[in-house]
C-alpha cells in the first residue's frame, strides 16, 4: 500500500480507499438489493486492514445509518480507531424533520452527533457535505461545519459532486470568515466520465484540494467486456442510466486491449488511469467480492505508457457531468 496526504493538509491517507456505501442492511430503506450485511461484509473488512486499506468512506444516507453501524462496529472488531481515517458525510434525507435533510445549521449539527453514535467514535476524520444546498446560506453552512470542527467531532471537512463555482464560493466565505476550508472534493471520476478534467480539477489543484473520486470503474462498466451487464448497472436506476451509449464501447474496448496486452485484469487498467491524474489522491472502492481490492491495491503497481494512456483517452467525447 502507498500513503500519502489528503491535498495539501497533513492528513495521510492510504491511496486506496474503501467505500462502505456496499455494507449495511439490503432490506433498510434507501439500501440496494446487492448491499452485503453484516456478516457478509466482514471478510471485506478484514482484507481492507490486511492490505492496508486504512481511509474508510461512509455516508448517514447509506442504508439511513446501517452502513454507519456496520462500519463502526468493523472497526472495533479488525482494527483500531487510531488507525483508520473514517469519512462520513451528510445532506440526504434521513428523516422528515427540518433536520433530517440539507446543510442548516440544526441539520449538520444533528447529523454529526447522529452519525458519531451509529459509528461508536467521539470524532471523524473527514466530515463531507454529501452535496451542495441551494436551499441553505452557505454562510450558515460553513460556519456549522466549522463548530463542528472546533468541537473536536471533525477532524477536516470536505465536499462532494457539485459544481465548481459552488465549491469555490464556499471556500470563499471559508477563508473570508477564518472558518475551516474544505480540504477534500468527493466527485465522480472514471475513463467514462471525465468532466471534471474540465470542471474541478483545475481548481483542487489551484487550492491544494484532493480529490478522492467515487465509482472510478464506472460501476464496473470498465472491469468486463462491453455488452457483459453488471448487478449494480441492473438494480440501481442511477447506474442504469449511465455508461451504456454506443460512445462508451471504444473506451471500454480500449480498456479491454491494454489489459489484455499486460495479461491483467481491466479493472487494474482502468484504476491505474485514475490514480496517475496527479489531482487524485484516494479513489472509492466499494468490494463485494474478494478480487475487488486485491485489484484495486495491485493497480498501484501499474504505470502506464504515454502510448497506453493515449489509447485510453482518445476514444472519450464530452459529456455533461452526472451525479448531481
Amino acid at each position: 500500500m502507498e500513503y500519502t496526504r489528503l491535498g495539501k493538509s497533513g492528513l495521510r491517507v492510504s491511496r486506496i480507499a474503501l467505500g462502505c456505501m456496499s455494507y449495511g442492511d439490503p432490506a433498510a430503506p434507501a439500501s440496494y438489493s446487492w448491499v452485503l450485511d453484516e456478516d457478509a461484509a466482514q471478510p471485506f473488512f478484514r482484507q481492507a486492514v490486511e492490505l492496508g486499506i486504512t481511509f474508510w468512506d461512509t455516508a448517514n444516507a447509506y442504508g439511513l445509518g446501517k452502513s454507519e453501524e456496520v462500519v463502526g462496529r468493523a472497526i472495533r472488531t479488525f482494527s483500531r480507531r487510531e488507525d483508520v481515517v473514517l469519512a462520513t458525510k451528510v445532506y440526504a434525507r434521513i428523516h422528515k424533520g427540518s433536520g433530517g435533510s440539507g446543510l442548516s445549521r440544526k441539520a449538520i449539527l444533528e447529523q454529526i452527533d447522529a452519525s458519531l453514535t451509529r459509528l461508536g467514535t467521539d470524532f471523524v476524520d473527514l466530515y463531507q457535505i454529501h452535496r451542495f444546498d441551494p436551499k441553505t446560506p452557505i454562510e450558515e453552512t460553513m460556519e456549522a461545519l466549522h463548530d463542528v470542527v472546533r468541537a473536536g467531532k471533525a477532524r477536516y471537512i470536505g465536499a462532494s459532486s457539485m459544481w465548481a463555482w459552488q465549491f469555490a464560493t464556499m471556500q470563499h466565505v471559508a477563508e473570508r470568515n477564518g472558518w475551516t476550508r474544505f480540504i477534500s472534493m468527493q466527485d465522480q471520476y472514471s475513463l467514462l466520465q471525465r468532466e471534471e478534467e474540465r470542471e474541478m480539477f483545475g481548481l483542487l489543484a489551484h487550492q491544494g484540494v484532493g480529490s478522492i473520486p467515487w465509482s472510478p470503474l464506472a460501476r464496473g462498466r470498465v472491469t468486463r467486456p462491453w455488452g457483459t451487464q453488471t448487478q449494480r448497472l441492473e438494480t440501481d436506476n442511477f447506474g442504469a442510466t449511465l455508461f451504456t451509449a454506443d460512445v462508451d464501447k471504444p473506451i471500454i474496448d480500449a480498456v479491454e486491449r491494454v489489459a489484455g496486452a499486460r495479461d491483467v485484469p481491466m479493472a487494474q487498467v482502468a484504476l491505474a488511469w485514475v490514480l496517475q491524474n496527479p489531482v487524485v489522491t484516494a479513489p472509492i472502492v466499494g468490494a463485494t467480492k474478494q478480487h475487488h481490492l486485491t485489484d484495486a491495491v495491485a493497480a498501484l503497481d501499474i504505470h502506464l505508457t504515454d502510448a497506453e494512456i493515449k489509447a485510453l483517452e482518445d476514444p472519450y467525447t464530452p459529456r455533461l457531468p452526472t451525479g448531481f
